[in-house]
């Protein structure tokens, strides 16, 4: 028997079933339509939000990276909470602008922005974390097309990164930003040619889980943009210390020390050197304001059992939930953590695998996991799927389509 991850705080039950916002499941899913059904909870969103705000110092902003959840009325419920937002492509311009998002809250990264792109941004006035001297290049000349000067930051590709982090985006050689030698020159370059100076961006990794490592990450950032603003000597209006607190998903896994983390900033923040002391700081996250926020609904469609072993086949799966299965294989398969959606709370009777509807071994979402009773027709629910989950898998495989999504 496998265990399941650590289902987040604040979900109950309702008359022995699953409630998300005070609504039971089956609510949720005959509103609906149809499953399989990703329900967002404006709760979680507001707790999470809610729980930075009180842990980190005052003067550190909180920036929504949209990647981790496009969905329109997540952004739209975010943009009330947050003070800003990270892009990676111009269709989550559009996303943004759409719920009338203020362009100057929005920054936008990414190290393959095509011209169409660039130009978008400069004419809504969105701020460009260029990844290039090519970029920087291409946005200036498109600027002066326009008649309009980019505002420019540059995203920097720090010698560090952060450790324990489940997807590194620091230390040597990355397609991603500018190596921090060639920042002052590209920055004073970029001035010199008339463009709105922004600042710094520097990521340095995501899913990140020992306090300790977000807490040295953090304070190399800040000691790396003082040296780099005093050698710019134009100053640094902005700087994107980047994210990486991480949620748990797997059995074992902790939640982040999060009054750590911020104590440990708010420290760094009160002595802040003299290059940082009239810059505008902030945190970018994603996973870490939305995953919790989510959960995945599916029904059992079918119940077998082949050489003892029982299978609840259910209607949605990898096409839906790519990481919940293991990412086609590429990982070693732990279970998300998930439960009997209409028997929630009940006490564990049997041991199943619970899989999708695809036509491959790899479509699994627990494997071996102990669960009540369930039949055809029960809904399966998997958790932390807020992030990375409706956008981030191939909903096109084998032709059966995306699954619904509500904020309640």
């Amino acid at each position: 028997m496998k265990p399941v991850g650590p289902i987040p705080a604040g979900y109950v039950a309702i008359d022995g079933e699953l409630a998300i916002g005070g609504r039971r499941v089956s609510e949720l899913v005959a509103e609906a339509g149809r499953t399989p059904l990703f329900v967002y909870s404006r709760e979680h969103l507001d707790a999470r939000v809610s729980a930075l705000r009180a842990a980190l110092p005052r003067r550190v902003g909180i920036n929504y990276a949209v990647k981790a959840n496009p969905h329109l009325a997540v952004i739209g419920h975010m943009a009330a909470l947050v003070d800003g937002f990270d892009i990676a492509s111009s269709g989550e311009l559009g996303l943004c602008v759409a719920v009338g998002i203020d362009p100057a809250r929005i920054s936008f990264a990414g190290p393959g922005k095509r011209d169409d792109e660039l130009e978008a941004a400069i004419a809504c006035g969105v701020t460009l974390n260029c990844e290039s001297a090519g970029e920087a290049a291409r946005a200036l000349a498109i600027g002066e097309r326009l008649g309009k000067a980019p505002r420019i930051a540059i995203r920097l590709n720090p010698s560090f990164e952060l450790k324990g982090s489940g997807m590194k985006m620091g230390g040597g050689a990355k397609p991603f930003g500018v190596d921090a030698d060639q920042v002052p020159a590209l920055a004073r370059h970029v001035i010199a040619a008339g463009a709105e100076w922004r600042g710094l961006h520097i990521f340095t990794g995501s899913q990140a889980l020992s306090a300790d490592a977000i807490i040295e990450a953090q304070g190399n950032v800040l000691e790396l943009a003082a040296k780099l603003a005093e050698d710019i000597g134009h100053g640094l209006p902005k700087l994107n210390m980047g994210g990486g607190l991480g949620i748990p998903y797997f059995p074992g896994d902790t939640p982040v020390d999060l009054a750590r983390v911020g104590a440990a900033l708010a420290e760094r923040v009160e002595n802040l050197p003299p290059a940082l002391e009239d810059t505008e700081l902030c945190i970018e996250l994603g996973r870490y304001l939305v995953g919790e926020a989510g959960v995945y609904l599916t029904r059992i469609i079918d119940r077998k059992v082949s050489h003892g072993v029982t299978y609840l086949v259910t209607d949605g799966g990898l096409h839906h939930q790519l990481a919940a299965s293991g990412n086609f294989g590429t990982v070693v398969r732990r279970n998300y953590p998930s439960a009997i959606a209409t028997h929630y709370g009940a006490e564990p009777t049997e041991e199943v695998n619970i899989v999708g509807c695809l036509c491959t071994p790899l479509d699994r979402l627990a494997d071996a996991a102990a669960m009540p009773h369930a039949e055809v027709g029960d809904l399966i629910a998997v958790f932390c799927a807020g992030a990375y989950g409706a956008s981030a898998s191939p909903s096109a495989f084998l032709g059966h389509g995306p699954a619904a999504e509500i904020l309640v």
